[in-house]
């Protein structure tokens, strides 16, 4: 072991603590909503700034420790529930953390990130489903009975038949899982790099949200998913299953880039910060009109030279 080696781990400790009571946070309500956003940060932190085997140390030392303390806390079987929510977290980490070694992009990081993580979870599902258990089934009858909860008046505002409902809802799936590994992986690269950084690691940022700017053969699949919408009227197809999927995930990258065309106005004005974040707001407040008047705007971003335009006329 070198001399930096060794500095680095007294510091690497407090992100062992640091892991541990995340992990331990987990089983208190309410609490647990923020940290369990945050279980891959500490790890992807010693994985990057300590050599192999120290980081396997701190991990099975961490972990061994989160087991012993739920177990006499609490149960044992929810310290072996904890043990593997955090084994299934760590090959992202891994993956992000060889990248981040290497001083890949950014954008590459996160991309690695998010498919090894969405890779996890549909390998998650088809072992679940080998073992002769039904999750999706299990889910679209918790819906079901969700759904008969709700007083007769409320149910029949919805103007939809509960089946109809449901199946549309357990189509959507794929589109629940690549959002939960998009959040995780972003959430993780934002926090983890400002701290690495901070310990002096140089690790390659984003692009400012100005330069953002989508790939023009986003806008062909986008008017293909819109005219597919028009014409595909059977829910059960697989077709319509790809575009209820697809298009909500387009309109979000084009809102994307419109929030960044926003910075680029301000930047290109000299004004302040106050049309994106504005902007910002309104998807959040108005998300289902936001997305997609905020979509178009990113389109006609992409599709024409509005920036070329707005630097011309300064």
């Amino acid at each position: 072991m070198n001399g930096l080696e060794g500095k680095r781990i007294p510091r690497m400790l407090g992100w062992s603590i640091a892991y541990i009571l995340i992990l331990l946070s987990t089983m208190l309500p309410l609490v647990n909503l923020i940290t369990i956003a945050l279980v891959m940060v500490p790890v992807l932190a010693m994985y990057v700034r300590l050599g192999t085997k120290p980081f396997v140390a701190h991990y099975a030392i961490s972990l061994a420790i989160v087991y012993l303390v739920i177990s006499l806390w609490l149960a044992p079987w929810l310290g072996v529930f904890l043990v593997a929510l955090s084994v299934f977290f760590l090959p992202p980490v891994i993956q992000m953390g060889n990248l981040y070694k290497k001083r890949a992009s950014a954008r590459t990081v996160m991309t690695a990130g998010v498919v090894t993580l969405l890779a996890e979870l549909l390998l998650s599902f088809v072992v679940i489903h080998l073992m002769g258990l039904d999750p999706v089934g299990k889910m679209k009858q918790f819906m079901i009975e969700s759904v008969q909860t709700l007083p007769p008046q409320l149910q029949g505002l919805m103007g939809i038949d509960v089946d109809e409902l449901v199946q549309i809802m357990v189509q959507l799936l794929p589109l629940y899982l690549i959002g939960f590994s998009l959040f995780y992986v972003v959430v993780t690269h934002w926090l983890a790099r400002k701290a690495l950084v901070r310990m002096g690691e140089s690790l390659p940022a984003f692009r400012a949200v100005k330069d953002w700017m989508l790939p023009r053969s986003f806008i062909w699949m986008y008017m293909i998913g819109l005219l597919l919408e028009m014409f595909v009227r059977d829910s059960r197809s697989v077709v319509f299953s790809v575009i209820l999927n697809l298009l909500p995930l387009l309109m979000m990258a084009f809102s994307v880039q419109a929030i960044s065309f926003f910075f680029y106005v301000a930047h290109i004005k000299g004004w302040n910060k106050t049309l994106p974040i504005a902007g910002i707001i309104i998807l959040l407040l108005f998300p289902v009109p936001a997305y997609f008047l905020f979509s178009l705007l990113g389109v006609f971003d992409v599709a024409f030279p509005l920036r070329d335009r707005l630097t011309a006329r300064k």
